[in-house]
């Protein structure tokens, strides 16, 4: 789903910890994660810790990244404090970087997520109860991708995004399966994961 070769890198964050995280509960509906439901203070000190320890993953330039970052609440908070740490541009806001949309599951306890992705183990088309795919989502992620690949050449993307789009856009970039992606190490809230590009493995 990605294409090969790449000509930019990409590099992944997570949104920091967000007021949903701290209620344990399922926050994937545009109209609710768009204008409300930011960081926590917590959030934002995880956010800074992260770019310093992200800063050689990031480059000698860091100002000449371009973030582009999910619209919801907690991925704009955290794409406009990392552009000020970096010093880079402002943020783009890209709707393929959404959070995966959890249907029945929406304002639920976050333990709802393990049924889910149960299922994605065994199918990664279902779209039970109204949840987004798994390969649905990483089909859009990764679009994002095909786009950014059109635009430029030999720039460094950092792309702010959730959990799970981040877990299935890393299994696009890897040529892996979708279901496959709670095999990869979880995404903590914050951190800076390179995806690919030239300089990746």
């Amino acid at each position: 789903m990605v294409p090969r070769p790449l000509r930019n890198r990409y590099l992944g964050q997570r949104h920091g910890e967000s007021e949903a995280n701290v209620a344990g509960i399922v926050l994937s509906d545009p109209a609710e994660g768009v204008p409300r439901w930011g960081l926590t203070p917590a959030g934002r000190a995880q956010i800074e810790a992260a770019i310093g320890v992200a800063a050689e993953l990031l480059g000698s330039s860091p100002s000449e990244v371009v973030v582009v970052s999910s619209d919801f609440k907690r991925t704009r908070e955290t794409a406009e404090l990392s552009v000020t740490l970096l010093g880079a541009g402002p943020a783009r806001l890209d709707e393929a970087l959404r959070e995966r949309f959890f249907g029945a599951h929406e304002g639920l306890g976050n333990e709802r997520y393990e049924s889910v992705w149960a299922r994605d183990r065994e199918e990664p088309t279902h779209t039970e109860e109204g949840v987004e795919s798994a390969h649905a989502t990483a089909l859009r992620t990764a679009s994002l991708i095909e786009r950014l690949e059109g635009e430029a050449s030999g720039q460094t993307y950092l792309l702010v995004s959730h959990g799970d789009a981040l877990q299935l856009l890393q299994t696009a970039f890897l040529g892996e399966s979708p279901a496959t992606h709670r095999e990869r190490p979880h995404w903590p809230p914050a951190e800076v994961r390179l995806l690919g590009g030239p300089g990746s493995l």
